[in-house]
């Protein structure tokens, strides 16, 4: 049975979790592109809903203004019907009676009048703002689109990028004893994607608690890999290592 060179083997690990290192935060930055997608997506829907309100407030009062202009034609030809019937009556009672009827509904339509002038001014001002949301929203739906083209720009750079990394991880393997190997992709998967580490300084640059000196004299004697009591990572020392 071959001797495990252990130095070696830590030395392939350190170039494999500078690969898997980068992987790992790829694979997580690309995890959140499709919420921010999303989030992009709820901000124009948001935005075209603002839009589609004012168009809807603007026929509500399209529909108000000739909703009032018909009870304006309404009152005006019951005006026309009364004067006509003014000159038909025989008693100044009844002739009195009628002027006011007239009088009071010629006020009803005075106040529709207003009502209709109230309206207009307010389908006019609310088309200017429903002409300037639909210019704005041009403007939004272009960098909408340019930031969704960005995200997706990126993801590709992703897929790219991790293709090369996956490569580079498959000519590193091979260096490592399988045993060893499946130590360290359990330590991977259950560590953040961080399985071995440096001691810097007597710390663990893991979980920055304190090693003891005995573990980095274990370390150096290159026997069998050492873990963190804390974090269970492997550990390792540079070559140049002071402790």
């Amino acid at each position: 049975m071959p001797v495990i060179d252990l130095k070696s083997q830590i030395n392939s690990l350190v170039q494999l979790q500078v690969v898997d290192s980068e992987i790992y935060a790829l694979r997580a930055e690309k995890a959140r592109k499709p919420e921010e997608i999303k989030i992009l997506e709820a901000s124009f829907e948001e935005k075209k809903q603002n839009l589609s309100n004012l168009e809807k407030s603007s026929q509500d009062l399209q529909k108000q203004r000739k909703d009032k202009e018909l009870e304006l034609a309404t009152r005006e030809a019951s005006i026309n019907k009364l004067q006509v019937q003014l000159y038909q009556l025989k008693t100044n009672k009844e002739y009195q009676a009628m002027i006011k009827q007239i009088d009071d509904t010629r006020c009803d339509a005075s106040v529709i009048e207003d009502k209709i002038l109230e309206l207009l001014d307010g389908v006019d001002k609310i088309k200017n703002d429903v002409n300037r949301e639909k210019q704005k929203l041009q403007e939004e739906e272009k960098l909408f689109n340019e930031q969704k083209k960005n995200i997706e720009n990126r993801i590709k750079e992703i897929d790219d990028r991790l293709a090369q990394l996956e490569a580079q991880r498959k000519q590193i393997l091979p260096n490592v004893d399988p045993k060893i190997a499946s130590q360290y992709e359990r330590i991977l998967l259950n560590r953040d994607g961080l399985a071995i580490v440096l001691v810097n300084d007597n710390s663990c640059n893991g979980c920055n608690m304190f090693v003891p000196p005995q573990v980095i004299n274990l370390i150096k004697m290159y026997d069998r890999l050492v873990t963190c009591e804390v974090c269970n990572r492997i550990l390792y020392i540079e070559e140049d290592e002071g402790v």
